[in-house]
């Protein structure tokens, strides 16, 4: 009966020291694998986000289109404005450019838009400069006959166009145009300055 107990209690033992070593092997295991596991690579760069150029927007029921966009140099010309001009006109200059911007409205809705309810306004460039257009009136003989700025546009005729020039700076990239409507395009909105807009980019050719 001796004999039975002192060979049991050597078992225990040896079963106690079998489990320490392997306890122990696991956790040098664990460590080896640990250290020569690769840290993970730092994160690499944010995608960059490309910004795709607006050609056209809806605002309401209008639809404003870009339709082109050209660079006068400085000098607006007698001899390129309209021809009962040209007798007595002078060239007009500026220290900078002349760009003149023609963009379309176009009614997608059912029933009529009014009359000045809408319009387009400055040009924006990249760094946020605005530049006013020109007085309508000093540079009407350069204006193409068909522009119709604020008219009256009917469900799904074709876009009326509005063209306006402006002086803009010679260094100012990235140009875009406001375009604008009165909430829900009602006239007494537009006049009353609670506006929707938006911008178009312009190709400057």
């Amino acid at each position: 009966m001796f004999q039975f107990n002192k060979s049991s209690g050597q078992a225990s033992r040896l079963l106690l020291v079998l489990a320490i070593i392997v306890f122990v092997a696991v956790i040098i295991v664990f460590l080896v694998m640990r250290m020569i596991t690769p840290a993970p690579p730092p994160p690499g760069p944010e995608p960059i986000k490309v910004v795709m150029p607006v050609y056209d927007i809806q605002l309401a029921d209008i639809k404003f289109i870009f339709e082109s966009s050209r660079d006068l140099g400085n000098t607006l010309r007698a001899s390129s404005a309209k021809g009962q001009y040209t007798s007595y006109l002078k060239d007009m200059t500026t220290t900078e450019r002349f760009i003149i911007v023609t963009i379309g409205a176009q009614n997608k809705g059912k029933v009529n838009i009014s009359d000045r309810s809408w319009d387009i306004g400055n040009i924006i460039d990249s760094e946020g400069r605005e530049f006013v257009p020109v007085d309508p009136y000093t540079v009407s003989p350069w204006i193409p006959d068909d522009s119709s700025c604020q008219a009256l546009l009917q469900p799904e005729f074709e876009p009326t166009p509005c063209t306006k020039i402006y002086k803009v700076a010679k260094i100012s990239t990235g140009l875009k145009v406001t375009v604008l409507t009165g909430k829900d395009n009602d006239p007494n909105s537009f006049s009353g300055g609670d506006l929707e807009t938006g911008l178009l980019d312009l190709i400057v050719r």
